[in-house]
């Protein structure tokens, strides 16, 4: 196809934590890449997918959510979103359906006024709240930006985001596609198992705990195993052995991600698996460890151990 049919380009996905930027993420690339929770400091890094269909290729920058920073994690967070919208050719803010503008959401749009960009303001959740509410919302944020296009839509239902594609292509320059058609994501398969299982205690721990956990892959290795099967046939199948550490600042919480007789970490480990099988479509051998690293989540070089390094960016 000549490269004056298609469009290419970045778009920075932005916004509050939890407003739903991974979960859309997902539902546009049709698979998880991107973790997702309900608690915050979900989504550290940057994550880069690739969405490809006639129209041409667009990029999409899944950045953390923008908050004030406690600690030098939440220092790499902030700079990761931040650098990302400089990167991008079209930036996509996402908020909830809501009259109140708060300090979250007016620090983005300063940041946003100082830049020559068209920003798309997607108004997500729509799901949740009725029709002639969302109008109401919209109209509250209008008044804010020169907002290139406005989009309700629905992440976790999938309404109306064939209609923020659109939009975004729109904004996007004609050229060659950057990335192979076939390719989904920049995430290498050993950093998606770590964040799924970063995912999965998320998922099972109590509130003050994920904040300060990490996920360290200590090895992963693929290989071939010989199955036997009933007639006898040998069948060699591919099967990945992963040992992982969850890394928690506290002996209380190292306590607490294990469990009594070491439930908690063996259901972590079960979830973690079925996910990573899923995605790699072959056995998973998960082995998990817990260890203390106190205060982590202020050490530059504890941050650069676990990949939290604003100068990759």
């Amino acid at each position: 196809m000549n490269n004056n049919q298609v469009k290419s380009g970045y778009c920075a996905i932005i916004g509050r934590p939890n407003v739903g930027k991974s979960t859309l993420m997902n539902r546009i690339i049709g698979q998880k890449i991107a973790i997702t929770s309900n608690k915050p400091q979900t989504t550290r890094n940057r994550i880069m997918t690739i969405f490809t269909d006639e129209r041409g290729q667009i990029v999409f920058l899944d950045t953390p959510g923008i908050n004030r920073a406690k600690n030098k994690l939440g220092e790499y967070m902030l700079g990761a979103a931040l650098r990302t919208i400089q990167d991008a050719d079209v930036i996509l803010w996402l908020v909830e359906p809501s009259n109140f503008i708060g300090k979250g959401e007016q620090y983005i749009l300063s940041e946003l006024k100082k830049i020559n960009l068209p920003v798309i303001l997607a108004m997500n959740k729509t799901d949740s709240v009725e029709k002639d509410e969302v109008l109401e919302f919209i109209d509250t944020y209008s008044k804010e930006l020169d907002f290139a296009e406005i989009v309700p839509v629905s992440a976790k239902t999938g309404d109306n985001v064939d209609t923020l594609m659109e939009q975004i292509f729109k904004y996007l320059p004609y050229g060659p596609m950057f990335y192979d058609p076939d390719e989904l994501t920049d995430q290498p398969v050993k950093q998606i198992a770590a964040e799924t299982i970063r995912e999965k205690a998320l998922y099972c721990l109590d509130e003050e705990v994920p904040h300060g956990i990490a996920v360290m892959i200590d090895t992963f290795h693929e290989r071939e195993r010989t199955k036997k099967l009933e007639d006898g046939t040998l069948l060699k199948e591919p099967i990945i052995d992963i040992e992982a550490t969850i890394v928690c600042e506290k002996d209380s919480h190292k306590g607490i991600v294990i469990g009594k007789k070491g439930a908690m970490l063996k259901k972590i480990g079960i979830l973690a698996r079925k996910d990573i099988e899923k995605l790699t479509e072959c056995k998973v051998n998960l082995k998990l460890w817990v260890k203390v690293r106190k205060e982590w989540r202020d050490s530059d070089s504890q941050l650069k151990n676990f990949g939290y390094d604003n100068r990759e960016i």
